[in-house]
């Protein structure tokens, strides 16, 4: 892989411990890209080669190009912002034998429980504060130092802990926030990191996040380790696509969708109307029927790209007998036959026949015949959005830990296949 692109990775997923940040980041990107930002709320007048892009709820993204000429059909990425976390509660702190104060949580998600402990924390999202003038205003949290803990229970006090254990949310993964003297200090801290009063802020999306730092490693440096490579490693591979792609013949749309571990049924998620609504928007102003959109529809292809699991060197036996997938062996192709996948003959062709293209080695993903397996925004999207669809992903291992491995060839795959797509 270009170290180049390894270091922006790394970068990238660094700089967004939470969905906010990631979109604030991709806006950041396209904007030093001469993409125009739109704004839902506000009328929009497109013109043929424009470049633009639209968020909602801060959390999701969706940036196009208009090609000069008529646009045949049009060709959509989309992944998804958020990751499996724990969400701080209203009214967070608890004290505990007036010696200790906790923060209360919930599980965002579903999250592997176990490589949350022992480890340092901090806590990211966005808060709402009231301004001078009486409006609401969204600002950016990140407390940027090790603030957390969730400390385990000793093995003399739990004798069967290596043995199994069901962690109890509430009880189990309460992190350490301090002392009796940090009573009463986590919402003013909060609002110092935001430049707010404490008495203005109104509401908070606020997450706790892992703060290890992305590790290369391996004997050959082959794999990279970090916090939400599902699913930032495909938003960011495909944005570097988008970015560098011809974008000449279709409308490029470039996706990135919030609430996909919770089901995507919110107003930025997969099953809500932001893609619909967008598509059509940009078919109206740029003078387009009804009909037109229904045509360009109908030429379309969709890349859903959300990661795959790949073999896990310890249990060979959980993969499916003939689609193993490897870390560094390129994209994976993911398939089922209850739709789970949205991927059929017809999308995997195309999808294969373009990364033939591109000179990108295909892998295939199946769930064992005996096992249950993940769902993905493909098929959710397609409620709302319907055309050829193909779901794909970067092969990884500890999917929905804090700490996920994946392999550092696997990024630089997607990037060539989508610029490809992008044509």
């Amino acid at each position: 892989m270009r170290r180049s692109i390894l270091n922006e990775l790394t970068q990238f997923l660094e700089s967004s411990p939470s969905c906010f940040h990631a979109i604030y980041n991709i806006k950041n990107i396209l904007s030093k890209e001469q993409f125009i930002q739109l704004h839902e709320n506000k009328k929009w007048q497109l013109r043929r080669g424009g470049r633009y892009f639209v968020t909602r709820n801060d959390s999701s993204i969706i940036a196009f190009a208009v090609p000069e000429q008529d646009m045949s059909g049009m060709r959509i990425i989309a992944s998804h912002s958020d990751s499996p976390a724990f969400k701080v509660k209203e009214n967070p702190e608890l004290e505990t034998d007036d010696r200790y104060i906790r923060l209360n949580v919930e599980r965002y998600g579903g999250m592997l429980c176990a490589p949350w402990l022992d480890r340092p924390l901090s806590v990211a999202g966005r808060v709402i504060a009231k301004d001078r003038q009486g409006g609401l205003r969204s600002h950016l949290v990140n407390i940027d130092r090790d603030l957390l803990l969730i400390p385990n229970l000793a093995i003399h006090m739990n004798r069967d802990a290596n043995n199994g254990y069901k962690y109890n949310a509430q009880k189990d993964m309460l992190p350490l926030y301090g002392s009796l003297t940090a009573k009463g200090t986590f919402m003013k801290m909060i609002a110092d990191a935001a430049s707010a009063d404490e008495s203005a802020i109104l509401g908070h999306d606020l997450f706790l996040y892992n703060r290890q730092k992305a590790s290369i490693w391996g004997a050959s440096k082959e794999f990279i380790s970090c916090g939400r490579l599902d699913d930032l490693q495909c938003a960011f591979a495909s944005l570097k696509g988008f970015l560098a792609g011809e974008k000449t013949a279709h409308l490029a749309v470039y996706c990135v969708l919030d609430s996909e571990e919770v089901g995507s049924t919110t107003k930025q998620g997969a099953a809500s109307t932001f893609l619909y609504d967008t598509l059509t928007r940009i078919h109206n102003s740029l003078g387009y029927t009804r009909e037109d959109y229904l045509i360009h529809l109908a030429d379309s292809f969709m890349i859903s790209a959300d990661n795959a699991h790949a073999v896990h060197p310890n249990h060979t036996d959980k993969a499916d007998p003939s689609n193993r997938p490897y870390l560094n062996g390129g994209i994976v192709l993911k398939f089922n036959a209850n739709q789970k996948y949205c991927t059929d003959g017809i999308s995997a062709a195309m999808f294969r026949d373009l990364c033939n293209t591109a000179d990108v080695p295909v892998q295939t993903f199946v769930n064992r015949s005996d096992m249950a397996g993940g769902s993905t925004l493909g098929n959710i999207s397609n409620t709302q959005v319907a055309l050829n669809t193909v779901d794909i992903g970067l092969p990884q291992l500890a999917m929905h830990s804090p700490y996920e491995t994946a392999g550092v060839e696997d990024t630089d795959y997607l990037i060539r296949a989508t610029e490809a797509f992008y044509c």
